[in-house]
């Protein structure tokens, strides 16, 4: 097993506990995993989660609320559709109520 695989796992052990119709940046699972530089290794394990299905890959975005990753989920906006169905308001590929809605890993689960 290389040394991504097993990081990749943690990123998804920490995406699994996202709350339902909440949003977090992959710089705060980075932070939160003590690699705060490593937000684009965040990305790739998002990118590369889709043969795992629990890991709820749409409540992860950009450190400003864009849906940076949205060409990663099939169809043109699979990623938006999945947020607004948990109540996540998006507009232009942001979302709305940012502060509101944001999950910081490090606090909640501290």
């Amino acid at each position: 097993m290389k040394e991504s695989d097993n990081f990749f796992e943690r990123v998804y052990g920490v995406a699994r506990l996202i709350p339902y119709g909440r949003v977090t940046s992959y710089g705060e699972i980075a932070k939160y995993l003590g690699a705060a530089r490593s937000a684009r290794m965040v990305g790739w394990a998002m990118n590369s989660s889709g043969k795992h299905e629990d890991v709820p890959a749409h409540r992860v975005v950009n450190r400003k609320g864009l849906l940076t990753g949205k060409h990663h989920f099939d169809g043109t906006n699979l990623m938006q559709q999945l947020l607004e169905s948990e109540g996540v308001v998006v507009e232009n590929n942001q979302i709305q109520n940012f502060e509101e809605i944001f999950w910081n890993p490090t606090k909640e689960l501290s």
